[in-house]
């Protein structure tokens, strides 16, 4: 109940940007004692902030603000790839939102698992979780999506073979598949891509809508796209038509 009634402060200030501790409570139907303890909570976790009574989601610049956006589709799309893994599989997780909220999934729910990851978030996100073990790929550091890029990556990646590596994406188009939006994040998946058998994009419907300038480049691997259900029928229809198998959490 609580963890639903949390998910529900995160869509409504999703949609209003910021609300005060009293319209949340009228709209949960809540005392404002509960709504503090949640946004307290919530605050712990990185995915607001609070300030003179109101609650806010924090910068989209940070992936612990991005997490907080659409989180409950983000969180059904984590839950439905996360299907995909049994205990003691071996995988590569990209940075994203989408794809950290999937190695919480999977490290409070999975056993003996062996996450590898270019992203210094998601080995912090699920420090405290005793059902994986995290490689945390080097290279060099951005700060402000905490990732790992770079040279680098490619020759630590190159020490393994996967069957599942997950990736976000920033957007798609038809004429260039999917896409993001920084050089370096986007050749480290490029890269990471190469060791495994199968990319599964981990994304919701609305980055349909968009596209960044940076082409990832994988037309040629065998792809799974795990999204909401508010995908257009047209798009599906042309993610198929580009090879993608896809599946609605």
């Amino acid at each position: 109940m609580k963890n639903n009634r949390q998910n529900l402060i995160l869509e409504y200030l999703t949609s209003q940007e910021s609300m005060d501790v009293t319209d949340l409570s009228k709209a949960l139907e809540v005392s404002q004692v509960t709504i503090r303890k949640d946004l307290n909570e919530l605050e712990e976790k990185g995915l607001i902030h609070r300030e003179h009574g109101f609650a806010r989601l924090r910068s989209r610049d940070d992936i612990a603000g991005r997490i907080a956006y659409h989180f409950e589709a983000k969180k059904q799309i984590a839950k439905k790839a996360a299907e995909l893994i049994q205990d003691g599989d071996t995988l590569m997780i990209e940075s994203g939102s989408c794809c950290a909220l999937l190695a919480q999934e999977l490290a409070e729910t999975k056993k003996d698992l062996t996450i590898i990851t270019n992203s210094a978030f998601i080995a912090d996100y699920i420090r405290h979780s005793d059902g994986a073990q995290v490689i945390l790929l080097g290279g060099i550091y951005q700060k402000d999506s905490q990732v790992m890029t770079g040279p680098l990556v490619a020759q630590g990646a190159e020490n393994y073979f996967v069957k599942y590596f997950f990736i976000g994406t920033d957007g798609f188009s038809e004429r260039t598949g999917f896409t993001n939006s920084d050089q370096m994040r986007t050749q480290a998946v490029r890269d990471m891509a190469r060791q495994c058998d199968k990319l599964v994009i981990l994304t919701e419907s609305e980055k349909f809508s968009q596209h960044g300038s940076i082409p990832i480049n994988i037309k040629d691997q065998p792809k799974l796209v795990i999204t909401d259900s508010n995908l257009p029928d047209s798009t599906r229809d042309i993610l198929v038509r580009n090879g993608c198998q896809v599946e609605i959490a």
